[in-house]
C-alpha cells in the first residue's frame, strides 16, 4: 500500500491538503422525511398491536420482529431528521418568533425514543401531531403555506 501511495504522490504531487465535510452545505431542509418516518412508525406501531400472537408460529414471530426492526429504524431516522432540521436550519430569529421551538424539538425528540422503545399508539400518535408542528413552524418561517398531509 505504502509503494501504491508514493508511486501516486510521484505523478500527482498533493500542492495542498484540503478537507471537506457534507453537513448540509446545500441548505435544502423539508421536515416531510421525518413526517414519512413518523407514519412509518404509526403504522407498524398499528400492525404490531393487530397482531395475534397466540399461535406461537414462526411466520408470526417473523412477522413481528420486521414490524418492530421497522419500527425502531424509522423512530431512529426520524429523530435523526429532527435533530438535524433543530440544530442546522432553526436560527436565533426562529426562536424569538417561536420561543417553544427548543422544547418542541425536545419533547419531539423523545417521543422517537419513546416510540422505538415502546409499542405504544398513543405515543406514535403524539410524535405525528409534533411533527404536524414543527411542519407549520418550519414552513411558516419561509413564509410558505405548505399543506401538511399524509401517505397512509
Amino acid at each position: 500500500m505504502k509503494l501504491l501511495t508514493r508511486t501516486i504522490q510521484q505523478f500527482f504531487p498533493a500542492a495542498k491538503t484540503v478537507s471537506a465535510h457534507c453537513d448540509g452545505p446545500c441548505g435544502v431542509y423539508d421536515p416531510a422525511s421525518a413526517r414519512i418516518a413518523a407514519e412509518a412508525v404509526l403504522s407498524m406501531t398499528k400492525k404490531i398491536l393487530a397482531i395475534d400472537t397466540k399461535d406461537h408460529s414462526h411466520a408470526t414471530a417473523n412477522s413481528l420482529s420486521r414490524f418492530i426492526s421497522i419500527k425502531e429504524e424509522q423512530a431512529h431516522l426520524a429523530k435523526t431528521d429532527l435533530l438535524v432540521l433543530w440544530t442546522d436550519y432553526f436560527k436565533p430569529p426562529h426562536l424569538e418568533k417561536y420561543p417553544d421551538l427548543h422544547d418542541t424539538f425536545w419533547k419531539a425528540a423523545k417521543l422517537c425514543s419513546a416510540v422505538k422503545v415502546e409499542v405504544s399508539l398513543e405515543k406514535a400518535e403524539a410524535l405525528m401531531k409534533a411533527v404536524h408542528k414543527i411542519h407549520d413552524i418550519f414552513w411558516a418561517t419561509k413564509g410558505r403555506e405548505v399543506p401538511y398531509y399524509t401517505a397512509g
